[in-house]
């Protein structure tokens, strides 16, 4: 179990990336209208790939030499951010901002629950009945069959498998493996994979407001994948994935300043249900940590 400035600085980290996260997206969805996924997503790409290669090799951080297990890993890793990218942004590019995010909230407890699963991380009865809790507000975002539900909700909801499996990849991987490199290899994937998808669908010539929002997205996404990659490899999942929900107040703000969308009801009480609840899986965590380490200074008798 990781000490409480190290999980201190993955929620930091954590909080950060949403941030990032989130304006990359409102820059994305602007070009909407604009111009097609496929090529919004390689043209972003083909801009911040590069970047990547740069900074990461003047940190002397980046390394394509790696062990087979870490390869494997990566490759893995990768497939599932190119999942993530392709669902999370269909979904975006048809349903609002905010509601698409609220979604995506789900991911915390997912992950908490992946975290007990595959890193024998402790949960017990209260923090499994918070994650079913957190369900029943995602069922609420979605509203199946309600009026307020629509099909690209459903890849919303397997944008959140993804990035559950690609959190969970990054957390199998070795220390030896730099975030640089990882987070360069994730560019060139999502660029890569974008681009051979852009080959089946008509190009559009870009505007200099296209440009602009383009330019947006290449540096918020930049940070963001920074971000992300060292959160998850710092501190305890269940303890870092919670602050994943900081993103749901960028994408309220911005998705209502930018679109002048704004959820109903319904989405904003399951968002909040959700929130709770991994809210609740935080503050356990915390109190029986606080807990292990005073019987673990305590004198023997």
């Amino acid at each position: 179990m990781a000490d409480l400035n190290e999980n201190l600085r993955g929620a930091m980290l954590m909080t950060a990336s949403m941030a990032a996260f989130t304006i990359n997206d409102t820059f994305v969805k602007s070009l909407a209208g604009e111009l097609p996924l496929f090529q919004t997503v390689f043209l972003r790409g083909l801009a911040v790939t590069p970047l990547l290669v740069l900074l990461a090799w003047s940190r002397g951080a980046l390394r394509l030499r790696m062990s087979r297990r870490d390869a494997v890993l990566l490759a893995f890793r990768s497939l599932s951010e190119v999942l993530a990218a392709l669902f999370f942004l269909t979904a975006l590019y048809n349903m609002p901002l905010a509601n698409a995010t609220a979604i995506l909230q789900a991911a915390p407890l997912m992950v908490t629950l992946a975290g007990a699963l595959f890193f024998a991380e402790a949960i017990g009865i209260w923090r499994m009945s918070a994650i079913l809790v957190g369900f029943v507000g995602v069922l609420l975002i979605v509203q199946p069959g309600g009026e307020g539900f629509t099909g690209y909700s459903i890849w919303a909801l397997a944008s959140v498998v993804a990035v559950v499996a690609r959190d969970v990849l990054t957390r199998m991987m070795s220390g030896a493996l730099p975030s640089l490199t990882v987070a360069t290899v994730t560019g060139f994937s999502v660029g890569a994979a974008a681009g051979l998808a852009a080959l089946f669908e008509p190009w559009v010539p870009v505007s200099g407001t296209s440009a602009l929002a383009l330019a947006g997205s290449v540096v918020s996404i930049l940070f963001a994948y920074m971000f992300s990659v060292t959160a998850v490899r710092t501190g305890d999942m269940g303890f870092v994935a919670p602050f994943r929900y900081t993103g749901l107040v960028w994408a309220l703000v911005l998705g209502f300043v930018a679109f002048g969308d704004f959820p109903g009801p319904l989405t904003l009480f399951g968002s909040a249900v959700v929130i709770a609840a991994g809210l609740f899986t935080y503050l356990r965590e915390r109190r029986l940590a606080i807990r292990r380490r005073e019987i673990s200074r305590a004198p023997p008798r």
